[in-house]
Order: C-alpha cells, then structure tokens, then sequence
C-alpha cells in the first residue's frame, strides 16, 4: 500500500518562503506524474502544480504561477513545492497526489494516490 507522505508545512509571515516535501511509502512513484492541491477553510480543494513523470512537463494555477515552483528527484524518489512571496490567501492545507496520468492528476479527480495534508499558515 502505497502512502504520500508530506513535511514541510508551518507558519510563516508574508512575503516569506517555504518548502513542502513529499515522499511516497511502500513503492517507488517515479512513474507518476506527481502534484499539489491545497484546500483553504470553506472552499474547495484546487489544483496547484504538477509534474510529469519525467519532470519535463510542468502546470501551475494561475493563482501561484511566478510563485511556486515544483520538482522532483526520481532518485530520492521525492516531489518538492518551493513556495515564494507567500500571500495570507495562500493559507490552506496542501496535499501531495499521483496519477499515472498527468492530464488526468492535473483535473483532481479520481487519482490514484492522496497524502494526509500538512498546513501551511501565512500570517500578516
């Protein structure tokens, strides 16, 4: 049984940066493509970035476009959310997915695989 683990969430002020790891349990994923959504209090979980298998290919929200960016290292057998000048609206729970398809992971549903969620909390 496959596990996405996520680290990296926590507080930050404004302006700031943070980091998101996630790590598959179990199995290898690196032929999935891999990505993240978040869900803010209230609203629906949203799409945010993701990668294709070979890291070739990537997709961003517009919302976080110039911001984030996503990579992975098939090596380490991880993905990783780099998060820029971060916005109070950029509060939510992130999550770590994999779909063995990438225009399928991109749609948000019915993937294959789903982490817990770390929080990730902008302050002013």
């Amino acid at each position: 049984q496959v596990q996405l683990v996520e680290s990296g969430g926590g507080l930050v002020q404004a302006g700031g940066s943070l980091r998101l790891s996630c790590a598959p349990s179990g199995r290898t994923l690196k032929n999935y493509a891999m990505g993240w959504f978040r869900q803010a209090p209230g609203k629906e979980r949203e799409f945010i970035a993701a990668v294709s298998w070979s890291g070739g290919s990537t997709h961003y929200a517009d919302s976080v476009r110039g911001r984030f960016t996503i990579s992975r290292d098939n090596a380490r057998n991880t993905v990783d959310l780099q998060m820029n000048s971060l916005k109070l609206e950029d509060t939510a729970v992130y999550y770590c997915a994999a779909d063995s398809r990438l225009s399928v992971l991109v749609r948000g549903r019915g993937l294959d695989y789903w982490g817990q969620g770390t929080q990730v909390t902008v302050s002013s």
